[in-house]
């Protein structure tokens, strides 16, 4: 016996356009529940605030933002106005990236964020650090084409189980509609603290450590690159990746981080 024809569906159905106007409200709906259930706390302590993922007024008030003046290509900043576009690093041995920025100076303030974000599991400092590098690197991001973390050697994302340059550049990718690709880069040998080796030692610690993975080189060609870090010390770590990215094809690589490490050097004179 031939089964009939299924006439319309008779329950309400939601169109495309509709599920797309409800969407927001709902999601809202669902955070002030959220809200109602766990109130949200700043991150870094137990204070209230008006929303998750928030520092309170104490916390943020301790954060110290990089703004003008600092150098127009690594983007240090500069302890006092009239130093100059460039710092004397950048003036003497340009980088092979060209530009850099980051959104905190790495102080004591920045270290409350940064260090449970990469050491102690606490990934959701991922989207409030990605805000703010988003403003302070909203140029590098308008011209940006693919982004691009920075390796971490597989012996120490198994121990970490995390890359936390990845969880950054993913957060920023989607805020800026841009592609990311978090296997692009890989991290061929660790590499050890770079803080206290000075140039030439940090050449030869970083050399040969970066590559680009298998089937790659066709994603990078021609593509300006914006490189994401979590902390920019000395520029060495960026310095390897640019240079890989950019013999790979890649018309040019910029850099941005959470953080950036003051010169010590500029902050005597």
């Amino acid at each position: 016996m031939q089964r009939a024809a299924a006439g319309p569906d008779p329950r309400p159905s939601l169109g495309p356009s509709l599920a797309r106007r409800l969407g927001p409200p709902l999601r809202r709906w669902g955070e002030l529940a959220l809200d109602a259930l766990l109130p949200p706390h700043c991150l870094t302590c137990d204070a209230a605030v008006d929303a998750q993922g928030h520092l309170c007024a104490g916390c943020f008030g301790r954060l110290t933002f990089i703004t003008a003046p600092l150098c127009r290509c690594c983007g240090v900043p500069f302890p006092h106005a009239g130093a100059g576009p460039l710092c004397p690093g950048c003036a003497s041995a340009p980088p092979v990236f060209e530009a850099a920025r980051a959104a905190l100076r790495y102080d004591a303030g920045a270290q409350r964020l940064i260090l449970p974000f990469k050491h102690g599991d606490r990934t959701e400092f991922a989207g409030l650090l990605a805000r703010h590098m988003a403003r302070a690197g909203a140029a590098l991001l308008a011209r940006a084409e693919l982004v691009v973390p920075v390796p971490l050697h597989w012996r120490r994302l198994l121990a970490r189980r995390y890359n936390q340059s990845a969880l950054l550049g993913a957060r920023l990718a989607r805020q800026a509609g841009l592609p990311h690709a978090p296997d692009l880069l890989r991290r061929r040998r660790r590499t050890p603290p770079l803080g206290a080796l000075g140039a030439a030692e940090r050449a030869a610690a970083l050399e040969d450590a970066f590559a680009v993975s298998r089937g790659g080189a066709a994603r990078i060609a021609g593509r300006r690159v914006l490189l994401i870090d979590d902390v920019m010390t000395s520029g060495a770590t960026a310095e390897g990746c640019a240079r890989v990215l950019l013999a790979a094809g890649a018309a040019a690589v910029e850099v941005l981080a959470a953080a950036r490490v003051p010169d010590p050097r500029l902050e005597r004179a």
